[in-house]
Parts: structure tokens; C-alpha cells; sequence
């Protein structure tokens, strides 16, 4: 075997190699969204499958979960598998496999066949033709495919952690929403204790109608605040089963009383500028992009050869003439190949749009790598601010209410202050109850959005922390 000859099988024998080697995933890459975002997951959350003994297995899961309280780590474990939203992101994911696949198939060759007769003779063609350029080019649209897929999952993942922490939001939305219906139902039974006595008092003459008048006020007030905090109540926790992707009956699921307790300490990042780090090598949008860079400046190479060159084709033909007096054939073989001829097109305006789209993904990558800085930093700051707002509230606002309570009620049972003043201050301190949950969960919900900018995406717009210093007290201070 000569080497020209060696060369020729060698190189057919590595198309395919490629060409098997492009298969599609059985899982549709669920496994390599797994490991890009198991870091950022509750422990033992996994995302749905096509298997149907598996899908069986999670149904099954579920509803063992939905029997006890859902905590935050278990919605999100309901949620990655049982979400329909996230379940069309990861089909989609296996749909853009398969076409990778099926762009890295080696294109069926053509077969011509052909039979015409004259008056004295009879020609059989036979033609077999195929591309040349998708053989010469299958290792680098390979690579090239190869990275597009990896752009393609590292977006699934950040889907994924999106709806990890949308999930994780609304939980401690509607967590929070529980407390503060049962605050604003003690607030309502004070207020309408308060206004029962001053109907009493009025009718005896004990009281007169202009104190009577304040007590109802405080008593509509009371009952509307009461029904806007059930609609909340109802409404978060509609939200929570949505994001869960239950329905039914699976939608009377039991929460936790309470939110989780404030850690003792914030993060361990010493500064915004630590978490600034971290997202620039941690998050999964600007890894997404870096892989776009590379795919773009590397197809950018052959995008001017390719606009001239793209449509090189090699056929090889067995031609075969038969005398229809003598029955004498003449068989005529050999091969043919279609060069394109620049005279026209000499790939300038190919590369131009090339280096254009160079220069774009550049951009983009600038410009999320300067905005993953800036919501690094932001969120930080907001998890910082949130810790402190919270652990104010829970260890000097809410005990010198409770303060302000026990020592107003051992001067009511020693005859120094008035029930109006001990039904007042039990309000107030309802209302700072109120005020520490709305900071408690703040902090939470701070804490997802930092987890998020850190090592997924972008948390979109920022919710103002409500603060208890700035939120709106329903009572007076009668």
C-alpha cells in the first residue's frame, strides 16, 4: 500500500471515527447540568427524567415530601423535578443535542442514475457524489458544535439555579405571609376587644363617644389590614405551589410556623469586592459567554475561506455504452470535482461580518462581566444591610418590646395604667412581632439573590428591603 493511498483511507477513516463519535446523549445532558449546579443545590435535589420507571420514582418522592412540612430545601427538591417550565427548558436542551448530532452526520452521498438510447446505441450513467467540504471540515464544525453545546448547558444550568431560587423566594414569601396573618389576627382580636369595651364603657356613661369613635376606628383599621394579610397569605403560597408544580389535592401541602433562625454570623466574604471575585469565576452567564468568544473568533478563521470555498464537491462516475447492433459495451470510469471560482465573491464581506461578530461577543462579555461586578456588589451590600436590620430586630427592638409589654402589664394588675394602655401597647408589640418577620425574611431573601449573583446569573431587579424601622405601623398610640 503506497502512501498516497494510506493518506486517503487514514483521512476517510477519521471523518468516520467523528462521525460516529456524534451521538446523542441518552440523559439529553441532564447529568452535565447536574454537575454544573450540584454546588449550588440542596443536598439530594435532582432534575427530572425522560425514564419513566424514574418519573414514576419522583411522583412517588414528591408525595412522600408533601406529607410533612415543606421546608425551603424541600420545595426546591420539588420544584427541580416536578416544575413544567424547567422541564421544557431541559427538553429543549435535548432537542439542540440531537440537532447537534445530526450536523455532525456525514450528509447522505447522492446516487444519479441515467439511461437514454439513440438509434444505434443505448448509455447507462451512474453516478455517486458528496460533499468534500463536509468531510474536510467535520473535525472543526465538531469543535465548534462541541462549544455551542456547552453554551447551551451552561444555560440550562443558570435555568435551573433561577428556578432553585425563585423557589426559594417564594417559600419564605409565604412562610413570612403565615406569620404576619397570625400577628394581624392578634392585632384584630386586641382592636376588637378594645372597641367591645368602649361600647360597654359609652353605654354607661363611662366613657364618651369621642374616645368610643377612636376604639372603631382602630377596629376597621385592624379588620382591613387583617384581610389584605390573608390575600397575601393565599397569594404567596398559590405562588409556591406554581413554582412547585402542584396542583390538587398536592396543593393543601403544611408549612413550617416559623422562618428559619438567623445564622450567628453573615458570610464569610470579608468585602463586596471578595464576592466580586467569585462571580467573575464562579457564574454561569459569563462562562457562557467566554465559550461564545472562543466559538465566534475561532469560526471567524475559516468564515472568508468558507464563503469562497463552501461548496466543494467530488463525484465519481461509471458510465456504461452498449452498441445496440453488435451488443458491444464500452464502460467509461472517473471522478470529478467542483471547485467554485472566486471571480466575483472573495470572501471579504463574510469576514468582515466575522470580525463584527467578534467584536460583538466581546462586547457582551464586557459589558455582563461589568454588570456581574456591579449586582456582586449590590447584593452583598444588601445581604450585609439585611443581617444587620434583622439582627437588630431580634436581639434589641423586638425584647424591649416585649419589655414595654410585661411591664405595662404588672402596672395594669397593680391599678397604674388603664386597659386602653395595656390594649395599646400589645398592638405595638404585635407590630414589632410583624416588623422582625418582614427583616428575618429580607435577610433571606437577600441571601438567595447573593447566591444567585455569585454563582449563577443575574437576580434581575432588587427588592427594597422593607425594613422595620421604615414600615408602616397600623396602630396609633393611644
Amino acid at each position: 500500500m503506497n502512501a498516497r493511498r494510506y493518506a486517503s483511507l487514514t483521512a476517510i477513516a477519521s471523518a468516520l471515527f467523528l462521525t460516529g463519535c456524534a451521538s446523542v446523549a441518552p440523559d439529553g445532558l441532564r447529568s452535565d447540568v447536574q454537575q454544573q449546579t450540584q454546588n449550588s443545590l440542596p443536598t439530594g435535589a435532582q432534575l427530572s427524567s425522560f425514564d419513566k420507571e424514574q418519573k414514576e420514582a419522583a411522583r412517588t418522592q414528591v408525595a412522600d415530601w408533601l406529607k410533612a412540612p415543606v421546608d425551603a430545601d424541600t420545595a426546591v427538591r420539588i420544584a427541580l423535578l416536578n416544575s413544567p417550565a424547567l422541564q421544557a427548558q431541559l427538553a429543549d436542551l435535548a432537542a439542540q443535542d440531537a440537532q447537534r448530532a445530526q450536523a455532525l452526520t456525514l450528509f447522505n452521498p447522492t446516487l444519479t442514475l441515467g439511461r437514454f438510447t439513440s438509434g444505434h446505441e443505448r448509455e447507462i450513467e451512474r453516478q455517486l457524489s458528496f460533499s468534500l467540504v463536509n468531510v474536510i471540515t467535520l473535525p472543526w464544525r465538531s469543535r465548534w458544535l462541541g462549544w455551542q453545546m456547552e453554551q447551551a448547558t451552561l444555560t440550562a444550568s443558570q435555568q435551573v439555579l433561577i428556578t432553585a431560587a425563585q423557589t426559594r423566594r417564594a417559600w419564605l414569601r409565604a412562610v413570612a405571609a403565615e406569620q404576619e396573618l397570625k400577628a394581624n389576627e392578634q392585632m384584630f382580636e386586641a382592636a376588637q376587644l378594645g372597641a367591645e369595651l368602649a361600647r360597654r364603657m359609652t353605654s354607661i356613661g363611662n366613657f364618651n363617644k369621642l374616645d368610643q369613635a377612636r376604639e372603631l376606628s382602630l377596629q376597621h383599621e385592624a379588620a382591613a389590614q387583617l384581610s389584605r394579610a390573608r390575600l397575601a397569605a393565599h397569594s404567596e403560597r398559590e405562588q409556591l405551589a406554581q413554582l412547585m408544580g402542584v396542583w390538587g389535592p398536592q396543593a393543601d401541602f403544611q408549612l413550617p410556623a416559623q422562618l428559619p433562625a438567623l445564622p450567628k454570623a453573615a458570610s464569610d466574604l470579608r468585602s463586596g469586592k471578595d464576592a466580586e471575585q467569585t462571580a467573575l469565576r464562579e457564574r454561569l452567564d459569563l462562562r457562557a459567554l467566554r465559550r461564545n468568544l472562543d466559538e465566534t473568533a475561532d469560526h471567524g478563521v475559516w468564515a472568508g475561506v468558507g464563503a469562497v470555498f463552501g461548496d466543494i464537491g467530488a463525484s465519481y462516475s461509471r458510465n456504461t455504452s452498449t452498441d445496440r447492433a453488435t451488443g458491444h459495451d464500452d464502460i467509461t470510469r472517473g471522478w470529478e470535482i467542483d471547485l467554485p471560482l472566486p471571480i466575483f465573491d472573495w470572501g471579504g464581506s463574510a469576514s468582515a461580518g466575522a470580525r463584527a461578530n467578534v467584536q460583538r461577543s466581546a462586547a457582551q462579555l464586557t459589558a455582563t462581566a461589568i454588570q456581574a461586578r456591579g449586582e456582586a456588589r449590590t447584593s452583598w451590600l444588601r445581604y450585609r444591610t439585611a443581617w444587620d436590620l434583622a439582627h437588630q430586630q431580634q436581639t434589641e427592638v423586638l425584647p424591649l418590646a416585649k419589655l414595654v409589654q410585661d411591664e405595662t402589664v404588672l402596672r395594669y394588675n397593680g391599678m397604674f395604667a388603664s386597659v386602653w394602655e395595656l390594649l395599646g401597647q400589645a398592638r405595638k408589640t404585635t407590630q414589632a412581632v410583624v416588623n422582625a418577620t418582614q427583616a428575618q425574611r429580607d435577610f433571606w431573601l437577600a441571601e438567595a439573590d447573593l447566591n444567585l449573583a455569585l454563582m449563577g446569573t443575574s437576580p434581575g431587579g432588587f427588592t427594597a428591603l422593607s425594613g422595620a424601622a421604615s414600615a408602616a405601623s397600623s396602630t396609633d398610640n393611644h
